[in-house]
């Protein structure tokens, strides 16, 4: 006797009915050992990758490369071939700070494409927010068995604050799925970014306090930290 049938929808769902098969995927790699910038941000404008070049605030001679595309072939590809190559190539590269994520939807959001191609674009890529705070998380398993109504009420409490801080022009979050995608098998990719890095800090203090964080959150971290030193062009996509 064969099994129910399971009809498989990997579309993205917003409110009043939308739905894409669009997302953007951000991958953040950090080095070591670069005393100039410059010929790093020169190889990626030549190769017009869309990209934030971070200095890593707890590695003197430390740069992340946030970068970010809707076709994850470029990570295998293109930007392979770019950051193989010198000037990256001479750099000693940090795999545990490596991070790798999906945009994804709550099925609430009014604006389905924005939220998932061009806000996230817009937080990254805007000078007035240098600072950076990015992190990896994992779940415990028992949310994943919680009810519907209860995951909800635990995940509205940890959003309601993290709106707070945003309509207060604080810290403004980018919020990626990783399932599968991580080396250590996190959940999410966090970042936060501003125009102050306290407020940054702050905000991961307060999530400490929320049901998620201090009852339904396996691990965080590590962390990285970073101050943009150079930003791609906000593209109109």
């Amino acid at each position: 006797m064969s099994g129910p049938e399971i009809n498989v929808d990997v579309r993205e769902r917003g409110a009043n009915e939308q739905a894409l098969d669009r997302r953007l995927f951000m991958q953040l790699q950090v080095y070591s050992g670069c005393p100039d910038v410059k010929p790093l941000v020169g190889a990626l404008e030549t190769a017009r990758v869309e990209a934030v070049v971070y200095a890593d605030v707890n590695d003197p001679q430390g740069v992340g490369v946030l970068a970010m595309t809707e076709d994850p072939g470029l990570f295998a590809e293109g930007l392979r071939g770019v950051l193989g190559a010198a000037p990256f190539a001479g750099l000693d590269r940090r795999p545990e700070l490596t991070m790798l994520g999906r945009t994804y939807a709550s099925g609430f959001e009014p604006d389905l494409e924005d939220w998932l191609l061009r806000r996230p674009r817009r937080t990254v890529l805007n000078r007035a927010w240098p600072w950076a705070v990015w992190y990896p998380l994992r779940r415990v398993g028992a949310f994943a068995r919680l009810a519907p109504p209860e995951q909800g009420a635990i995940l509205r409490e940890h959003a309601a604050l993290g709106r707070a801080y945003g309509d207060a022009d604080l810290a403004h979050d980018i919020r990626l799925v990783c399932h599968g995608l991580d080396t250590h098998d996190n959940d999410f990719v966090i970042g936060l970014v501003g125009r102050d890095l306290h407020p940054l800090s702050h905000l991961v203090q307060a999530m400490r306090k929320t049901a998620q964080t201090a009852q339904y959150i396996q691990s965080l971290g590590p962390f990285f930290v970073g101050h943009a030193l150079w930003q791609s062009p906000v593209s109109a996509r």
